[in-house]
This record gives structure tokens, C-alpha cells and sequence, in this order.
């Protein structure tokens, strides 16, 4: 059996095994079990009642965190001449286009998220085997593909995030970091949730929110009860 760690040890009876805990009470914990050295990320796992194998039953969508992701999110907008300024001027990091294609062409994907155009779509669509297994490929429905490209630059740069149920059913998302006070870690776990609940398929049937756990890089979960989420 390995040993545990003198970190781990510290914080090995802190969490019991089992047991729901408020909102409130598992954000304390998280920041309480946390002793990574660097700025760990607040993350919450959320288990649906739904087949992700069936169309009609897939949970995928958007959400600004309130309290942003703590993090800095590197942004290109590839755009027409015309979009250009106004992409700048709301905070993206890159702005262009054919140059940005060639770039990215030639195995250049420095960024965290690409925004663009309905127009230039046809032009990017060849892209799709180097950007798609990033995770980069605009879409639509994450809202990164429009025509109000500094709006959605915005967003983006204030804590948008995208998200989707995975195959076991399991949404995750990074929504912060535990540097943030309690307040705003609850803050951004109560928006999550709550869009979770909105985007609930009508097709889904029993119990839609099965569990909810947070963590933070390299710690143990905590579960938490689901009902605390409207009382904090």
C-alpha cells in the first residue's frame, strides 16, 4: 500500500467519505485540502440523469461565470478587415485572418480559443483535422462563430465558458481557482449549476442532477448536496 504523503495526511480526515455537504461547507473544504503550491483550479463535476448517446438527450452550452476563471485566456479572432478594430479593442490577443490561417496551416495553435465569422467559415472548415482534437474549432453553438465578434471577444475575456455532458454523463468545467474568496467560488458554482438545470433535455426522465462534487487540481472531491445550490 503506498504511503501517504505528509499533505496528504493533513488532510486525509477532513473529508468524510460519503457525506453530502452544503455548498458553503464543500468551498471551504476545497480551499482547505488544497496544497498544491501554485494557483490550483476550482472545478465541479456534475453527473446527469441522460444518454449522451442519444441526440435529443445531450447536454452542451455556455455560461459567464460571474466571477470569470481566474485564468488568462489567450483569444484569436479571425475576421474580416472591417472587424478588426473593434475585436482588438475588446481584448483579443490575435486579429487577422489568411495570415493566421497560414500560421495555424503550419502547426501554430498558441491560443485558447479561435472567434470568427459566419463568412470566413469556409475558409477555416479546412483547418478542421488540427483544430478539432484541440478543442479549437469555432462553433456556432459555443458562440464562436458570429457576426458581433467583439462582443463575443468580451465575453470571453470576462469568464464565457463552454461546456458538454461527456459519455459517462459527466459535465466538467474549471470555474475558477481557489486563490478566489469563498464568495466567488459559491457565486460561480451556483451560475454553472443553474445553467445545467436550464438546458435540461425534455426527453431526459427520473433524477436529472444525480450528484455534484468539487475539487481542485490534484485533490479528492467533495460531494455536495445539489438542494444547497439555491439555499447559499
Amino acid at each position: 500500500m503506498a504511503k501517504l504523503t505528509k499533505n496528504q495526511k493533513a488532510v486525509a480526515g477532513k473529508v468524510e467519505a460519503g457525506k453530502e455537504y452544503t455548498l458553503a461547507e464543500a468551498v471551504k473544504l476545497v480551499k482547505e485540502i488544497t496544497t498544491t503550491k501554485f494557483d490550483a483550479s476550482f472545478d465541479i463535476d456534475v453527473r446527469l440523469g441522460v444518454d449522451p448517446r442519444k441526440a435529443n438527450q445531450m447536454v452542451r452550452g455556455v455560461v459567464s461565470l460571474p466571477n470569470g476563471t481566474g485564468k488568462v485566456v489567450r483569444v484569436l479572432c479571425l475576421c474580416t478587415p472591417d472587424k478588426e478594430e473593434g475585436a482588438k479593442a475588446a481584448g483579443a490577443d490575435y486579429v487577422g485572418l489568411d495570415e493566421y490561417i497560414e500560421k495555424i496551416r503550419g502547426g501554430w495553435t498558441d491560443v485558447d480559443v479561435i472567434i470568427t465569422m459566419p463568412s470566413v467559415m469556409g475558409k477555416i472548415g479546412a483547418l478542421g483535422r488540427i483544430l478539432g482534437p484541440r478543442g479549437l474549432m469555432p462553433n456556432p453553438k459555443s458562440g464562436t462563430v458570429t457576426m458581433d465578434v467583439e462582443k463575443a471577444v468580451r465575453e470571453v475575456k470576462q469568464g464565457k465558458i463552454d461546456f458538454k455532458v461527456d459519455k459517462g454523463g459527466i459535465v466538467h468545467a474549471a470555474i475558477g481557482k481557489v486563490s478566489f474568496t469563498e464568495e466567488q467560488m459559491i457565486g460561480n458554482a451556483k451560475e454553472f449549476l443553474a445553467t445545467i438545470n436550464k438546458l435540461k433535455p425534455a426527453a431526459a426522465k427520473g433524477t436529472y442532477i444525480k450528484s455534484v462534487y468539487l475539487s481542485s487540481t490534484m485533490s479528492r472531491g467533495v460531494k455536495v448536496d445539489p438542494k444547497s445550490f439555491d439555499e447559499a
